[in-house]
């Protein structure tokens, strides 16, 4: 993540203020405890930006002052704290970690978890509403969580995981500060989220990971094609993991080994190309008055530079070139009007 002391998503502000009450009113609503000596309290600049989806939220945290932060038992949430400026020392249950900028710390729901932070530090915080991860991880196990998940404590921004979500914090982040964000829209919002949940999930450690890893029950094709069947019949909604598994009717996880056997790719993948797929059938059966935008945002594509860019990629030419070959066809086969 980039270092620095220029707030990042000054357009979403939710609280400024260098009164320390402020700052514990606000995050108490989420089980969490603010402290700030009476004398760091003197160089207490709180500044909290925050965009929101259904699932996930993102907060860019500024104190100016030494502080801490503490999760209380009414914490029912997963954060992922990557420090931008300074240093974070940090404790869950017995471990205790010091992050800089590349190396996030993660917490589970639980009271305790600690995070102290340096003056005049920064960090991004994402949080994962813990109901929608535990639904995640229901849909790729097949069952129900007989206990609570526990996610490893250290994310390692620099690789795997980690450097994947890094990357995509970052546009997240520059797609909201350039106003008009693709996450505006309601199935790319939940794209979005489904590779954010089930990469964790699949990549990050935790109390589940060697269950996920010996989901090997044979599949056949057919659970496939009904997974397949479901979501071509389903491009224009929300789609979600649950949504899949449950049409396949088997878990997610062997739904991911096996359709990656048979058809090369995951549903998650496969789902976006079913979507490129309709934008270029829509662009050649374009409308008049219908324009490349207006078609790419009714898939759940809104960011119209990286859309067409993935769609040169996949099919060799600019989405404009698909709409101008068709509109240049259109017109010579109608019959001439009298």
């Amino acid at each position: 993540m980039r270092q620095g002391t220029t707030p990042l998503l000054s357009g979403y502000r939710v609280i400024r203020t260098c009164e320390p009450d402020e700052v514990r009113a606000f995050l108490h609503r989420f089980g969490i405890e603010f402290d700030v000596t009476a004398k760091d309290a003197r160089g207490l600049d709180a500044c909290i930006n925050t965009v929101c989806l259904p699932s996930i939220q993102l907060a860019y945290v500024h104190y100016g002052a030494t502080a801490s932060v503490r999760t209380t038992e009414a914490n029912c949430d997963y954060w992922v704290v990557p420090p931008l400026r300074g240093y974070l020392e940090s404790a869950a249950g017995k471990s205790a970690v010091v992050c800089g900028p590349g190396r996030a710390f993660v917490t589970s729901p639980r009271g305790g978890n600690l995070i102290r932070s340096q003056e005049e530090s920064s960090r991004l915080s994402l949080r994962l509403i813990g109901t929608a991860l535990t639904r995640q991880l229901s849909a790729l196990l097949g069952e129900p969580l007989d206990a609570t998940l526990e996610l490893a404590t250290e994310l390692n921004l620099a690789q795997g995981y980690g450097r994947s979500i890094a990357g995509y914090l970052r546009r997240m982040i520059a797609d909201f500060e350039i106003g008009g964000s693709t996450l505006c829209n309601p199935i790319a919002a939940n794209a979005f989220e489904q590779f954010i949940m089930t990469a964790l999930l699949l990549s990050h450690p935790h109390n589940y990971s060697e269950a996920l890893e010996h989901l090997d029950k044979p599949i056949a094709p057919r659970g496939v094609k009904r997974a397949i069947d479901y979501i071509e019949s389903h491009l224009e909604s929300v789609i979600t993991l649950g949504d899949i598994v449950a049409a396949s009717g088997v878990p997610g996880r062997t739904l991911f080994r096996h359709f990656k056997d048979y058809r090369g790719i995951s549903p998650i993948g496969y789902l976006r190309m079913a979507r490129f797929k309709r934008v270029r059938e829509a662009l050649q059966q374009a409308e008049p008055e219908e324009d490349v935008s207006e078609i790419a945002v009714r898939w759940g594509f809104e960011h119209l530079g990286r859309f067409a860019v993935d769609y040169r990629k996949r099919f060799g030419e600019r989405p404009s070139e698909t709409l101008k070959a068709h509109r240049v066809r259109v017109p010579a086969s109608r019959p001439p009007s009298h």
